[in-house]
């Protein structure tokens, strides 16, 4: 029987078995971090399919590449490209880069991780990351860090030093506690600017 196809082999039972064990829990992780962490606090559903996307993919590419012995390089330079790029469409703010760098991290240590851990090290690993998060976020930060698109119609406030002064018309029209704000995008034609809104609220929801 042929077990092969254009030179490559049809299925090695004992590979893909540990690819469905390590993709398992991987992809456990981060729906524990990105879906019931980020996702409640955060509400930003662009982030959360990026985050998942781009988790999956970097697990899948150094489990695949892992053999080709190039293993602490690769990581270290999957983690390069990944920090390097910033997703140059826009600019990711510190936590959601924290968050892209941390799923990274867990990505590349289920797909690395070699022969000499076992799989209650690496179980034992992935918890760990998820209670640090989870501390982080649902006990010592007990204020919740929430976030709005708004659109703002005074370009003249949107400069740098008037950024004091831009927070705190915007507190005044919403009736939010804003401490943060970010410029997403100007349409000179319109008039109006697109911002990201950050706001504390410790009553906000769980979640949908």
């Amino acid at each position: 029987m042929q077990n092969t196809i254009l030179g490559l082999d049809i299925f090695h039972a004992t590979s893909f078995n540990e690819l469905l064990l390590r993709f398992a829990i991987n992809s456990s992780v981060i729906l524990i971090i990105v879906r019931l962490l980020y996702y409640p606090i955060a509400k930003r559903k662009d982030y959360l399919f990026s985050f998942t996307l781009v988790s999956t993919l970097v697990f899948l590419l150094c489990f695949l590449l892992e053999s080709v012995e190039l293993q602490l390089g690769f990581a270290f330079g999957m983690f390069a490209i990944f920090g390097i790029l910033r997703f140059r469409t826009n600019q990711i703010p510190i936590k959601e880069m924290t968050y892209l760098f941390v799923l990274i991290g867990i990505s590349v240590i289920n797909a690395l991780a070699g022969d000499s851990f076992s799989l209650v090290e690496l179980l034992f690993t992935n918890l760990v990351i998820i209670i640090i998060v989870y501390g982080l976020e649902k006990l010592w930060l007990q204020e919740r860090e929430c976030s709005q698109i708004i659109i703002y119609d005074k370009l003249e406030m949107i400069v740098p030093d008037k950024r004091e002064e831009l927070i705190q018309d915007l507190r005044i029209k919403t009736g939010l506690d804003i401490y943060r704000v970010e410029i997403s995008r100007i349409n000179y034609m319109t008039q109006r600017v697109r911002i990201v809104i950050y706001y504390r609220d410790d009553k906000a929801p769980e979640g949908e």
